[in-house]
């Protein structure tokens, strides 16, 4: 285990679904200890498949945490974190809490945990095969070797950029926390198209899947613009070139931008809704 994560431990999970899981299967493979790990979930099929699988500590409620807890990190449904967390108010002073809770606002945290020392995090689920997108915020009282801790440990889960406000996670969410569901979406309507030229099903998924995947590489590994990798694909008059100005014709990228607007707007009324500054 890398010696800076030692002051995390122990570390509790409030909540145990996926999300929890492809954290803890990311940090255990980083070294972090089994038995100094435990997880508050209450359906006791998932709990027991956590202590049996991966050698955590199981609890049914937070009642039975130890006092010594260190991190907490959230990975509950947004609309129950109020009545999991008041309970829990002041009981751990000096823990990091890290949120994974899609859409709570750490205003909203603050008050109900009574600690200001909070990072919000917006995975994405490619996380779950070790290729996710994190945007993470961090409260003024997280101190700049706790942000780098918890940036480390949150690269075992894929790739993450930090924000400096807040707000901003609103754009994180419409662009990578609900990206993946664009791009199935797009690789749908790729295979629909590839079979209705001829080609079997299973031939069109892997054809469009495949493509998918290796272009993302191209546009990762390479140092080229975006713009640059499309025109070394498009020559004038080709194949490609009336495919692309068939989108361009039709307003794709109007309609892309205009749906992650929408995306990010909803994300500020899940925000908006979740958060009650008077409780």
């Amino acid at each position: 285990m890398t010696p800076s994560f030692s002051s995390l431990l122990p570390m509790a999970f409030i909540g145990g679904g996926n999300m929890a899981q492809a954290l803890l299967s990311g940090w255990l493979k980083q070294g972090l200890p089994a038995a100094q790990i435990h997880v508050v979930e209450p359906l006791a099929e998932t709990r027991q498949r956590l202590q049996q699988t991966l050698g955590v500590h199981g609890h049914e409620t937070p009642d039975s945490l130890p006092s010594d807890i260190q991190w907490l990190v959230w990975a509950i449904k947004p609309q129950v974190f109020k009545q999991v967390a008041s309970p829990l108010a002041g009981r751990f002073e000096h823990a990091l809490h890290l949120s994974v809770a899609a859409g709570v606002r750490s205003d909203s945290m603050a008050r109900w945990l009574q600690s200001e020392r909070i990072v919000r995090a917006m995975p994405n689920t490619p996380a779950l095969v070790g290729l996710g997108q994190t945007g993470l915020f961090a409260r003024a009282a997280v101190l700049a070797p706790e942000r780098e801790q918890v940036g480390q440990l949150m690269q075992a889960i894929g790739q993450t950029v930090w924000v400096a406000q807040e707000t901003l996670l609103d754009a994180v969410t419409a662009v990578s926390g609900s990206g993946p569901a664009y791009v199935f979406y797009f690789i749908e309507a790729m295979v629909s198209a590839g079979v209705r030229m001829g080609l079997s099903n299973e031939q069109a998924h892997q054809l469009a899947v495949g493509t998918f995947v290796g272009a993302a590489e191209m546009a990762r590994s390479s140092a080229e613009p975006l713009a640059v990798l499309r025109d070394k694909v498009t020559s004038k008059g080709g194949t490609t070139y009336a495919a692309i100005s068939r989108m361009q014709a039709d307003g794709l990228a109007h309609l892309i931008d205009a749906a992650l607007q929408a995306a990010q707007q909803r994300s500020v009324e899940l925000g908006d809704n979740l958060d009650t500054p008077t409780d």
